[in-house]
């Protein structure tokens, strides 16, 4: 029997455990999650009658594979479309219509978050939230995780790491873990560029009527870098109400990150009045923020050192490993991932 310890229950980690408990139903699978939820940054949050997704937005059908899991594999029940195309707009707010290359643009009743709760759901693996790890050790080929309450867990035949690539490398930086590998993965690693997102979440009793369902900042010159419309998703607004998701964009969330979060929402919300044109959006009758200080990988890594790791039983995937930050992308990393770790065993 394999012991696998896996760090981090996003999606990535959520779609290999799947495929490694269905092609392995023998191994003994760990997750530990350093929050209280599932799926990372494809988080969902709920208030009164309202459902937002309010990380990631959708999961598009951009891999052949991520549509079979979610409309075949997995009961496709709640699972809901986006209704609208994706307009654009620039450094002056002008607003344009004219990209919505996505087929799909998927969410569940429930939100996002579905994902990773039905693929953990179909396996016998244990997951244990609010479970921080401070330290991976190698000792006797075997891997073994401390966490900040004092906590070990292991031993492991092999790791999975599914933490951002910045959280990633500073664990492989204290790692106990007498090899070259170490080091040259941790550089590589390290290397990966992120990108931060500060989230604004706008509730309004009214609706408001527009030809889309999402706008995209096209040359990155604005402080806002998307706007969506929540109710354009079944189940997650009540009719006649608009509730919108508006993110930063890098350059502002990063000087504007640790700033009063009222002084923060209310500077965006002022931001997507004058970009979807209706001044009664600056005045939102309730709000939610979240910062995502690693959202979105802008590079991928290096593979040389990846290999070299997974043959010491070492993984690690995620968004950043073929460097989109995309939710289909983390799924189908993880489902490579895991499909060449069943595999190895």
């Amino acid at each position: 029997m394999s012991r696998i310890g896996i760090v981090g229950a996003g999606a990535a980690a959520a779609a290999a455990t799947f495929v490694l408990d269905t092609t392995r139903p023998n191994a003994e699978i760990t997750v530990l999650e350093k929050s209280g939820g599932l799926c990372g940054r494809a988080a969902t949050r709920r208030h009164g009658e309202l459902t937002y997704d309010y990380g990631a937005n959708y999961v598009k059908s951009d891999d052949e594979r991520v549509v079979e899991l979610l409309t075949e594999t997995l009961d496709d029940e709640g699972l809901v479309d986006a209704d609208g195309p994706i307009y654009t707009f620039d450094e002056s707010g002008t607003v344009s219509p004219g990209r919505d290359a996505d087929e799909h643009k998927w969410s569940y009743r429930s939100g996002l978050t579905q994902i990773a709760k039905r693929l953990f759901g179909r396996t016998d693996a244990a997951i244990h939230r609010r479970t921080k790890v401070e330290t991976v050790r190698r000792d006797d080929g075997t891997w073994t995780l401390l966490d900040t309450d004092g906590g070990s867990w292991g031993p492991f035949d092999v790791l999975v790491l599914n933490p951002p690539a910045p959280q990633t490398a500073a664990l492989l930086g204290a790692a106990e873990w007498d090899s070259p590998r170490r080091e040259k993965l941790r550089a590589a690693v390290a290397e990966v560029p992120y990108r931060s997102v500060w989230t604004a979440v706008l509730h309004y009793p009214f609706g408001i009527d527009r030809p889309y369902y999402g706008l995209v900042n096209t040359d990155k010159e604005h402080a806002v870098g998307w706007i969506s419309r929540e109710e354009c998703k079944a189940g997650h607004v009540p009719d006649g109400e608009t509730l919108l998701v508006v993110q930063a964009g890098g350059e502002w969330s990063e000087e504007h990150y640790d700033d009063d979060p009222a002084d923060n929402v209310a500077t965006l919300a002022e931001h997507a009045a004058a970009i979807v044109g209706d001044d009664r959006l600056a005045e939102p009758t309730w709000t939610d923020h979240q910062g995502w200080r690693y959202a979105l990988p802008e590079g991928s890594v290096r593979k040389g050192p990846l290999d070299s790791a997974e043959s010491a039983g070492l993984y690690c995937l995620g968004d950043w490993i073929p460097g989109e930050g995309r939710l289909h992308a983390a799924l189908a990393n993880g489902l490579d991932v895991g499909e060449r770790l069943a595999y190895s065993l």
